[in-house]
């Protein structure tokens, strides 16, 4: 600990950098911002300076008061700030989000943010950076969550389209509004239908396509005639649009929820959807072990969610791990939904 604690350490307002005098991901509103992605619990509302990676601006400036000061650097480019060299690195959680590297008199920490390994057309692959102390998130650190691939979860999207396109219903698709949407909206077949979307996941789409990420085309709830026949189309829409009066126009639905929480025993009953799709823009167990590996730190910062249990196992393999506390008991929003649907929990 005392090697990084003018590199990083742990405080009320967040994960604070004494030596740059600025904070990564903070709780509260502070002067100076270095955010690893566009949602808000992650980027605070009300901060004056905000730094981040350039491909998610056009994410951020929508989300953001209109009198915020924004730097936005490639992933990759450096700058120096108080003698700390900072960087942004991919990390594949949606569009834009990154790791955050920060080195100062030769020791390199590494806020991972949210991110998961793998492929996805949305935003680019997460990509490991060699560090001491890597700080990660442990929001499915149990082995009961293993992520199958992402195309067999698409696949069974569009058969269940399908199936219910031709038994006459209209198909509604909850994820969150920005990252999980967009990247569901990515693996729609749209030659099995309309593709309509709730507001707010609509506005997520225009910034997508702002920064030059391909969507098949999408149509605004709010656009469409209210005698429009919705049947044979698929809506997606933000989870807590579930069970309330803007539902009723779309008639006879099939319901369904992506979500890693899916993956958990009777978390579909407690959604009470008709369908679970499991699909999760975190690293599952497997593949939270192996970017450990890959960035070989010597010592992790276990953060947000399972974080004992993943300290205790990184222990028990002979590496350097403990728990920190870096998220707010007053997040009020997500990137996605625990396992009884509460918006204000990660998934």
């Amino acid at each position: 600990m005392p090697a990084f604690h003018q590199i990083l350490e742990t405080t009320p307002r967040g994960l604070y950098c004494p030596a740059g005098d600025f904070y990564v991901d903070p709780h509260y509103p502070v002067d100076r911002a270095v955010v690893t992605h566009a949602h808000t619990d992650h980027a605070r509302w009300g901060c004056k300076r905000y730094l981040a990676a350039a491909r998610s601006e056009h994410l951020l400036r929508m989300r953001m008061n209109d009198d915020a000061e924004f730097q936005f650097l490639d992933y990759g480019e450096a700058i120096t700030i108080g003698g700390v060299r900072v960087s942004f690195h991919p990390a594949g959680h949606m569009l834009g989000s990154a790791q955050v590297r920060l080195e100062l008199a030769g020791k390199v920490a590494v806020v991972g943010g949210d991110y998961k390994l793998g492929t996805d057309s949305t935003c680019h692959p997460w990509e490991p950076v060699p560090c001491h102390l890597f700080v990660t998130e442990t929001t499915f650190g149990l082995p009961v969550y293993r992520w199958e691939p992402q195309q067999q979860t698409i696949d069974a999207i569009n058969d269940w389209w399908r199936v219910e396109r031709d038994a006459g219903k209209c198909c509604v698709l909850y994820g969150y509004a920005v990252g999980k949407s967009q990247r569901l909206i990515a693996g729609l077949d749209p030659s099995l239908g309309t593709i309509y979307t709730h507001g707010a996941v609509e506005k997520g789409n225009e910034a997508y396509r702002k920064t030059g990420v391909e969507l098949p085309e999408t149509t605004f709830v709010g656009s469409v005639d209210r005698k429009q026949d919705w049947s044979g189309s698929i809506v997606v829409a933000v989870p807590s649009a579930h069970h309330t009066p803007w539902m009723r126009k779309f008639g006879n639905v099939s319901t369904a929820m992506a979500s890693g929480w899916m993956a958990v025993r009777g978390a579909r009953r407690r959604r009470s959807v008709d369908r679970g799709f499991v699909m999760s823009d975190h690293v599952d167990w497997p593949t939270l072990l192996e970017a450990v590996e890959l960035c070989d730190p010597e010592i992790v910062w276990a953060t947000h969610g399972y974080s004992s249990v993943v300290a205790r196992y990184l222990q028990e393999q002979g590496r350097n791990a403990e728990v920190i506390d870096s998220r707010s008991r007053a997040d009020s929003e997500s990137d996605e939904t625990d396992s009884a649907g509460n918006e204000e929990d990660p998934e």
